[in-house]
């Protein structure tokens, strides 16, 4: 059987997502940054060995962090291998940065990673979104109103047929 190809490997979709971020934040505004990886880190991204969750990215001295993400070692590295949980810069422009870091500094705002995927071009990638924390009340809601739209569309279903 052949490999595949470098374009179907990247095209498979995300290769990390953090579900509980859609679950618990209210995601106001997204941003799409790169990644200032090792290596390993990106064979290890490529076979799918990545968790996001718990982890959020910060603003110091005019850069942007990733802190708390886990990317597994690589297996055949060997004792070349990268810390699986390092602070991990992110590439964005200088005035996305300054965007984020004053709706950071508003009360209730984090920014939330929510998916690590590889663009067209083979880059990793990263998406990021500046979030609210969902209160408990707001949790229930949300499900309640998609359990209705689910039976709407279960009964409307019917009809389509």
């Amino acid at each position: 059987m052949a490999a595949k190809s470098r374009k179907e490997r990247d095209k498979q979709g995300p290769v990390a997502v953090n579900k509980k971020a859609y679950r618990n934040f209210e995601l106001v505004e997204k941003f799409e940054a790169g990644l200032e990886l090792l290596g390993t880190e990106v064979k290890s991204l490529r076979n799918a060995q990545a968790d996001l969750n718990g982890s959020y990215a910060r603003v110091e001295d005019q850069q942007c962090w990733l802190v708390g993400a886990t990317i597994a070692p690589y297996q055949q590295a060997g004792a070349w291998q990268h810390e699986p949980t390092r602070k991990r810069k992110l590439l964005l422009h200088k005035a996305e940065i300054h965007k984020i870091r004053t709706k950071l500094e508003q009360r209730g705002f984090t920014l939330v990673p929510l998916r690590i995927y590889f663009n067209d071009r083979g880059l990793a990638k990263i998406e990021l979104a500046l979030a609210r924390g969902k209160r408990q009340y707001d949790k229930r809601k949300a499900i309640t109103e998609r359990d209705q739209k689910r039976d709407v569309d279960r009964s409307m279903k019917k009809y389509h047929r």
